[in-house]
């Protein structure tokens, strides 16, 4: 098989895949953003670059959002979104990152294949990509290796989410490219 056709192939899964995602969450999340004081999101490996993605766009609509663990990111506080990205819902340094949000009082968005995980029971929405998280890599639901179906969903959800924030605010892209780094 050659690279185009694997890309075909790819994008037939994520089409299909994001196809069924519920837009009713989805646009739970979306408000969810325009109510908090702050938006925290968080990852783990890839996924993690993911969040990193969907911050620097909130950045770039003026919202106040941060990535878990980097070092200018400031303490969460009620009121504020903690959005969780993780494909098991089982990591155990996000399942104990979302414990804590919950304590605070933070609204939690887990994003996970499985609503029934640790850290999908703990999401006050809940949104559910159904693909395959890595420790599933045989399974079969996906050409592709360990959890590279979730992660490219993750991206393109979190997108999607952007979009729709926009539309709901009247923001166009000339409008963010204010904020968008100059020091490149």
């Amino acid at each position: 098989m050659n690279s185009s056709s694997f890309t075909t192939d790819i994008l037939a899964e994520l089409s299909h895949t994001l196809g069924q995602v519920s837009d009713e969450t989805a646009d739970q999340l979306v408000s969810a953003m325009g109510q908090a004081n702050q938006i925290f999101v968080a990852g783990g490996g890839r996924s993690g670059f993911m969040a990193k993605a969907f911050v620097m766009r909130m950045m770039h609509m003026g919202l106040n959002a941060y990535v878990v663990g980097e070092t200018v990111t400031p303490s969460l506080e009620a009121g504020d979104l903690f959005i969780v990205g993780s494909g098991s819902g089982e990591t155990g340094s996000l399942l104990a990152m979302t414990e804590k949000a919950k304590t605070i009082g933070a609204t939690v968005a887990a994003v996970t294949t499985n609503p029934e995980s640790s850290i999908g029971k703990l999401g006050d929405i809940h949104i559910t990509i159904p693909a395959q998280a890595k420790a599933e890599g045989a399974s079969g639901k996906s050409i592709q290796p360990m959890g590279s179906l979730f992660e490219q969903s993750l991206l393109v959800l979190y997108d999607a989410l952007i979009l729709s924030y926009m539309d709901k605010h009247q923001l166009t892209s000339d409008t963010m490219y204010g904020t968008h780094a100059n020091l490149e």
